[in-house]
């Protein structure tokens, strides 16, 4: 009885410990979400758009009261998200205001996609036509910050700083060897001698077909990145590739200015008086800086109107099990919304993918042919837009993509991992009856019987001339010739209008003047759909998967946290997918 009451009361002290820590995690968010509440920015005579590149770059910014409390339970500094809708609008707003005087691009290390980097630079360049300023200082250029910031008037380097700047490389992460230590064995059926996505679990480098479509894509980045920081910076762009070679990185600071890549060397300090000289004011004092945070809060100035061009996001992978990814269900559910919404005249399907399950990319699909019936429906591709990112994309009446988009990768495979040998190693074993000759198909604990194999092939074969069925359909080609550009093959934006696949090459802002021209609308306004999440509606809605997910990136850290759940993505390879090598890391 003694002991029976010492459990109880120490089971009913946890219980109390749990709860009370639970109250106070509950009282920070909710601090966190009234600190956060937005107050309406009004800009000063004599301010600056602060912007600083340091962060995380995704499609669209969301209120995350989690990020902060974790990182500061940990000892670690928060992860800053900054969202390309917000810089894009913030950039707009800038150059509305009068009495903004010009931009200030503050270094740090952002990073982002290259298409997402250059849709914010030709945004800057759209800013420069107002006659404002644009300048750039950061202590350490990363090559894609000092790309982005080259677009700048000047562009300044800390006096002891460092210039990243020596090419692109991909590197991807292989699996087999940890696998076969394991005796898991994963059973590859594919179509498409450049689908390369299954690569890390069945084999230890790249295919030499891989290879050779990363080689092409990557060099077609770099050509682009190297003729804008030529244009801006008036440096031929052999000189350029010289610096590259060089490894500007590890270079004294001097060559930097010598070579000129930039324009100044001078400490943070040495900026005040830049800034002076540029809004002309005799006191630092007088000059107003708008941080990001508040500039998000500064009012539009766009009219109200009746007639909307709606833009949807189709941002992740595809049925991937990711609450922030794109839920098949769930984007077809927006798709017809937008389709029965009367004041929606035309629409911009923004694709950020690459891609996932073909299943749930066929349903996107027939929700956009049936959408393209009754509206015009503009494609504008972001990073990815590749294999299910590009099968959802291939109906619309035209697509626009940036130079740097990955796109195409029309391909798909099925896997199934074989347990046998980590059976074996634990000592399990397997025994069983059946009706009929194939009730035990496709078992995890044994390999592929050859019939097995022939009908995984079949399946796989069927689905594979589906999809490219659909982007010949799409595109208005000859199904041989649409197959001869197929085959799995990742192509930039740039090569991908070479070949057909993309219309026009631009942003998100190109694609919305296209489909208002479609629909003949000369005053309009822009509405996203999915409508974004409020903050306590995120708080609500996803507790246990972000407060997991913060946990878990604060102690592995980012690179870490990106190969586990490349490993977790493995267990939602149900059925086929289309899915490009998302696993490639670029510089």
């Amino acid at each position: 009885m003694k002991q029976f009451l010492k459990f109880t009361l120490a089971t009913i002290v946890g219980i109390i410990i749990t709860s009370v820590i639970g109250m106070l995690l509950m009282f920070g968010i909710i601090g966190a979400i009234a600190g956060s509440a937005e107050k309406v920015v009004k800009i000063q005579p004599n301010s600056v758009y602060e912007l600083e590149l340091n962060g995380q770059l995704i499609e669209r910014s969301k209120d995350d009261p989690f990020t902060e409390i974790f990182s500061n339970a940990f000892g670690q500094d928060a992860a800053k998200i900054i969202g390309l809708d917000d810089v894009l609008a913030n950039i707009r707003k800038a150059k509305a205001d009068e009495n903004i005087k010009g931009i200030y691009l503050k270094g740090g290390m952002l990073t982002g996609g290259y298409a997402s980097v250059k849709e914010i630079r030709d945004a800057l360049a759209d800013f420069r036509q107002s006659g404002k300023f644009i300048v750039a200082y950061a202590d350490t250029y990363s090559q894609k910050n000092y790309y982005l910031s080259s677009i700048a008037d000047k562009v300044y380097l800390n006096t002891q700083g460092m210039l990243e700047f020596q090419g692109i490389a991909a590197n991807t992460t292989f699996f087999k060897n940890t696998l076969d230590k394991l005796g898991v064995e994963m059973q590859i059926v594919k179509v498409g001698t450049y689908k390369s996505a299954v690569e890390p679990y069945i084999d230890t480098k790249m295919s030499e077909a891989n290879k050779e479509q990363v080689t092409v894509f990557i060099n077609s980045i770099w050509k682009n990145v190297l003729t804008e920081i030529s244009q801006s910076r008036n440096i031929p762009v052999d000189s350029l590739n010289r610096y590259a070679d060089a490894m500007m990185t590890f270079q004294p600071t001097e060559m930097a200015l010598k070579n000129k890549l930039v324009d100044s060397l001078v400490y943070s300090d040495g900026m005040n008086e830049v800034f002076k000289k540029l809004t002309k004011q005799e006191d630092f004092k007088d000059i107003h800086f708008i941080s990001h945070s508040d500039m998000n809060k500064v009012p539009h100035s766009e009219k109200m109107q009746k007639q909307k061009v709606a833009v949807i996001y189709g941002v992740g992978g595809i049925d991937m099990g990711q609450t922030d990814e794109i839920t098949s269900e769930d984007l077809v559910e927006t798709i017809n919304e937008v389709k029965d919404e009367k004041s929606v005249k035309a629409v911009v399907f923004r694709v950020n993918s690459p891609g996932g399950s073909a299943y749930g990319s066929e349903q996107i699909w027939h929700a956009i042919t049936e959408l393209k019936k009754v509206k015009p429906v503009i494609v504008s591709m972001g990073d990815y837009a590749a294999s299910g990112g590009y099968y959802i994309s291939c109906a619309a009446d035209s697509i626009i993509a940036q130079p740097n988009t990955l796109t195409g990768s029309i391909g798909i495979f099925g896997t199934i991992p074989n347990i046998e040998g980590l059976n074996k190693k634990i000592g399990l074993t397997h025994d069983g009856v059946k009706t009929n000759k194939m009730s035990d198909a496709i078992s995890l604990n044994r390999s592929f019987t050859p019939d097995e194999r022939n009908l995984m092939q079949s399946y796989i074969n069927r689905g594979y001339e589906l999809f490219t069925k659909r982007c010949a359909d799409g595109r208005g080609m000859n199904i041989d010739s649409l197959k001869a550009i197929a085959e799995g093959r990742v192509w930039t934006g740039e090569d991908a209008m070479r070949i057909g696949l993309v219309d026009k090459l631009g942003g998100l802002g190109d694609a919305i003047k296209i489909a208002a021209g479609k629909a003949k609308l000369e005053n309009y306004m822009v509405k996203e759909f999915p409508a974004k999440e409020d903050i306590m509606t995120r708080l609500f809605k996803d507790m246990n998967s972000t407060v997991e997910t913060k946990i878990l990136k604060s102690r592995l850290g980012d690179e870490n946290y990106r190969l586990l759940k490349q490993i977790e993505q493995a267990k939602y390879f149900n059925g086929i997918q289309a899915l490009m090598p998302v696993n490639i890391t670029l510089n």
